[in-house]
């Protein structure tokens, strides 16, 4: 009598080198992002930390080396940094990084305190999540005063305000809010070069925003967002040491 055998499938070895080879393939796709998209990246983070500072005059063969693509692509990403008012293009000289005018100074923080003295009331009384959220995001602005990385310290400056703005729930206000962000950023960093002790003072007055939030006090809070967002404006601007 016959003995039954069941027997596996044999494996594939090529098979699975050719999904193996595929896999690694779409991961590479994922990590290297499209030439024009790699430009518009360096440049907006150089933009906005300061590294290319308002007044640097770009060219496109220098931004082609720093990335390691052609001109084309370079082309296209810069003029998506002009569509957002980051740089001014100027053919056949290159870009010109704008620097923060008075007037975009003046709107920006105008619109922050429209939008933070009505969202900091509605989150009063504050839950739970938003006062652990918050004092979490005053440990990380500790830990980048520490370290004096500006540029992050900027990013956890701007969440802390933007949380407050989610948290009220008006989804219109927080997508407005969101649109200032890199205006914001920007600004941040320039205040923090103009004034070397800002991050602990920001540290400090952020630290009073919470303090009112947490105790229920409304007017408090919005007296203290104000004062804060205020002195962004006269630092920026030269008119506070």
């Amino acid at each position: 009598m016959a003995t039954d055998i069941t027997t596996a499938e044999a494996p594939d070895p090529v098979g699975k080198a050719q999904a193996h080879a595929h896999a690694v393939k779409q991961a590479h796709a994922v990590k290297r992002a499209p030439a024009a998209e790699r430009v518009y990246a360096h440049v907006k983070q150089a933009v906005l930390d300061r590294s290319y500072e308002g007044g640097t005059l770009l060219t496109e063969g220098d931004l082609a080396d720093a990335v390691g693509v052609s001109r084309t692509p370079v082309r296209e990403g810069l003029l998506r940094l002009e569509a957002e008012g980051l740089i001014k293009l100027y053919p056949k000289k290159g870009a010109l990084v704008l620097p923060v005018s008075a007037q975009e100074i003046a709107d920006v923080v105008e619109t922050r305190l429209l939008i933070e003295e009505h969202a900091v009331r509605k989150v009063i009384p504050a839950g739970d999540q938003l006062l652990r959220r918050l004092e979490e995001l005053l440990d990380e602005h500790e830990e980048h005063r520490e370290t004096g990385d500006l540029a992050r310290a900027s990013v956890t400056d701007r969440c802390f305000h933007a949380e407050i703005v989610r948290a009220a729930g008006n989804a219109i206000l927080a997508h407005l809010y969101d649109q200032m962000r890199d205006r914001q950023l920007r600004m941040g960093v320039q205040v923090m070069h103009a004034e070397p002790d800002r991050i602990a003072r920001n540290i400090t007055e952020h630290a009073e925003i919470l303090a009112a939030i947490r105790a229920g006090d409304a007017d408090g809070a919005a007296a203290a967002v104000r004062r804060h967002v205020g002195r962004v404006k006269a630092i920026v601007r030269g008119e506070e040491a």
